[in-house]
């Protein structure tokens, strides 16, 4: 999988995905990671990338045409898509990242100042993507952002691809708490179910626990998701404790 970057500031990325996971599948050959400089795509001696905006405003615009020039001459034909990353956009979640993650290229534009020209997004760009309520100076970490998550579900990414589909927000939940050695450390020890052999147990703990702190945390992701049995009869169980506590 390739994903392909235009920003105006190519540094920013100098030591990104240096390390970690991102990396070594970069070094396997997995993935393809390519920064491109959004000046190097205007015409005029200055390279003059943004502009003031019409009708009188506040700050700078990204002009149309070195965008246009760049995801024309980086797009390849087959499965591509080409986004631009600003707070208007859809916000990226599990789900879109996942979605993303079937492409063979991701095109991600790096929106800057007071944003990029319309005719960017109307006719050039598939997907506007934002990863909060909140505005940065740039769209580069936020590019960075999707890139490590979106890799996280390309196939041989992660060693144990298991353990992509029981991370928060995948199955719908945030995850369960986990623990490791020492079984006891400063008085504090590990539930003894976890001990207990009971293979059957400790999932159903673990999923009561996911259950009980997603309500607690989010109980906006409990809303649009669709309950099985099990799961409707632990949260009865959650809140009836919490009247109880």
């Amino acid at each position: 999988m390739r994903f392909d970057i235009i920003t105006i500031f190519p540094g920013l990325f100098d030591s990104v995905f240096t390390a970690g996971v991102v990396k070594k599948a970069v070094e396997k050959g997995i993935l393809e990671i390519r920064i491109h400089d959004l000046r190097k795509y205007a015409t005029d001696k200055h390279q003059q990338v943004d502009d003031r905006p019409y009708g009188g405003a506040e700050g700078m615009v990204l002009k149309p045409e070195p965008i246009f020039r760049a995801v024309e001459d980086i797009r390849q034909t087959g499965k591509s898509i080409t986004c631009l990353l600003t707070p208007q956009g859809e916000m990226f979640n599990s789900r879109l990242a996942e979605e993303l993650a079937s492409y063979d290229q991701v095109v991600l534009i790096c929106g800057r100042y007071e944003g990029v020209d319309e005719r960017v997004i109307e006719h050039l760009v598939d997907r506007e993507i934002s990863i909060g309520d909140y505005v940065l100076t740039g769209g580069e970490l936020a590019a960075a952002v999707v890139v490590d998550a979106v890799s996280r579900f390309v196939p041989g990414v992660v060693g144990k691809e298991e353990s992509v589909r029981h991370d928060s927000f995948t199955t719908g939940l945030l995850d369960f708490p986990q623990y490791t050695r020492p079984r006891e450390f400063r008085g504090y020890r590990v539930p003894a179910v976890l001990f207990s052999g009971d293979h059957k147990k400790i999932a159903r703990w673990r999923l009561k626990k996911a259950l009980e702190k997603t309500l607690a945390r989010r109980p906006d992701l409990l809303e649009s998701r669709k309950l099985t049995p099990e799961e409707e009869e632990l949260l009865e169980e959650i809140k009836k404790e919490r009247k109880e506590s």
